[in-house]
């Protein structure tokens, strides 16, 4: 025992390296923000976004854009404790003071929206049904379904996650970017974005029916979800083991400080990404959708949703979008499904279930996990086939979990993170900012919800 902890530290050691300065070296270890960009664009943007343009017009534009940017702040406070501690976000929510039966009552309560995940993530199985539907297939949605999460299942089995979420992150990034063209080649059709359209979604205007927006909220830019996600990934690319345990001297503060730098470039990287993607996705639902007055429902989905690219480009558009819908989709069930299994291995391992106390062990329990849950997805979009109603009460569940993660985030901040690592003042006063508006969101939201039940 003695033997093996010795070679497991030896190895840890060996493996601490200097952050790098220049340019090019940064380039070389970015890589989780575009894990979690490629999950955001199916997530939230594709279908949750765009109907909540098509459903209300321009006027949240300006609510779309705070709600990508403001969250950067809390995801990076995760980011910064993970890297410096060499925790998992489960492990760091396990340390949040309160009430404490096995594990955290910070962790039980993101069980729930992990488990609303699910349904979400099984909407958009349904999602990828449909638009194979509109690409002429005749399966029926049950067989497709099954071949959709059976594929997920194995390709994650097998290992070959890294090639499919490189090809995956590039893709979107490709698909994004055609989105970006389709909202300028509007000024060619009728339903051209006017200034006047920009200036009234900028105008901090409400609607009635704020569901769907709150919804939006909960997974446009970095969810909950992607909160939760990114800091396994930068674990996983290296930045913890990088920094090495803390001995409490300057090196090692200075290693610290030079890869959370490193993370920033790669968040901020990301927030370009998505912020983009997300505006685009909005202001075609917005231009195109509630121009026609189309409506986006569980049994039109993807159908009223491909006008956004043929109004555009034509038949041409239609099939840019299904081939880039089913890979969006796609990756994100992917992604998500990747980024779950280890966090099922992390849960189970907080419970005492299934022990992992090497690394062969807890890698078997992520590659089952990566088999049941599609397997689960499945199940739920067979019982349910309301692929909106099924993103929605996911995204819904992922909002409300915000306040609580931003809570978490200043704790982390104020308590457990080295006093030399902590941001500057005006990093902390937007931390603090950002904190404030997710919870005055979930709020407000409860708030509404309550009124139309009670009065």
């Amino acid at each position: 025992m003695l033997i093996s902890a010795f070679h497991l530290l030896q190895r840890f050691m060996t493996e601490i390296t200097e952050a790098p300065r220049t340019w090019r070296g940064i380039l070389k270890q970015l890589g989780p923000g575009l894990i979690i960009s490629a999950n955001i664009v199916g997530s939230g943007e594709l279908i949750v976004t765009t109907k909540l343009g098509a459903d209300v017009g321009f006027i949240l534009l300006w609510f779309i854009i705070l709600g990508c940017v403001i969250k950067v702040f809390v995801q990076l406070e995760l980011g910064r404790y993970a890297i410096s501690k060499g925790k998992t976000t489960l492990q760091a929510m396990n340390t949040v003071p309160g009430p404490k039966f096995v594990v955290s009552w910070l962790v039980w309560l993101w069980s729930l929206m992990w488990a609303a995940i699910f349904f979400q993530l099984s909407g958009m199985v349904g999602g990828i049904a449909q638009v194979l539907g509109l690409a002429g297939s005749n399966l029926s949605h049950t067989i497709l379904a099954i071949l959709i999460t059976g594929s997920c299942a194995a390709l994650l089995w097998v290992g070959r996650y890294k090639f499919i979420q490189n090809f995956s992150t590039f893709t979107v990034a490709a698909f994004s970017i055609f989105t970006v063209f389709a909202v300028f080649s509007l000024y060619w059709t009728d339903y051209g974005i006017t200034g006047a359209q920009l200036g009234a979604g900028l105008s901090f205007q409400l609607t009635d029916d704020f569901l769907i927006a709150f919804a939006a909220f909960g997974v446009i830019g970095v969810g909950a979800s992607e909160l939760i996600y990114y800091p396994y990934w930068c674990l996983e690319k290296g930045y913890g083991r990088y920094v090495g345990p803390d001995d409490g001297s300057e090196a090692w503060i200075n290693r610290a400080k030079g890869w959370i730098r490193v993370m920033k470039y790669d968040a901020l990287l990301s927030l370009v990404i998505y912020t983009g993607a997300t505006i685009a996705f909005y202001l075609l639902g917005a231009a195109v959708l509630h121009g026609k007055s189309l409506e986006v429902t569980n049994e039109n989905l993807m159908v009223s949703l491909s006008n956004i690219y043929s109004t555009s480009f034509g038949s041409v558009g239609l099939w840019v979008f299904i081939v880039g819908a089913i890979v969006v989709l796609y990756s994100t069930i992917f992604i998500s499904t990747a980024s779950n299994g280890r966090l099922a291995a992390d849960f189970l391992n907080l419970l005492s279930i299934v022990k992992q106390d090497t690394e062969a062990k807890r890698a078997k329990t992520i590659r089952i996990a990566c088999v049941v849950l599609p397997a689960l997805y499945c199940i739920f979009y067979l019982s349910i086939r309301k692929p909106v109603t099924l993103v929605t009460i996911g995204a819904v569940a992922q909002a409300l979990m915000l306040p609580f993660l931003s809570f978490a985030a200043l704790y982390f901040l104020y308590k457990q993170t080295h006093v030399k690592l902590r941001p500057k003042v005006s990093w902390i006063v937007f931390l603090w900012i950002s904190a404030m508006l997710m919870t005055s969101v979930g709020i407000f939201q409860i708030t509404k919800e309550f009124q139309k039940f009670f009065l």
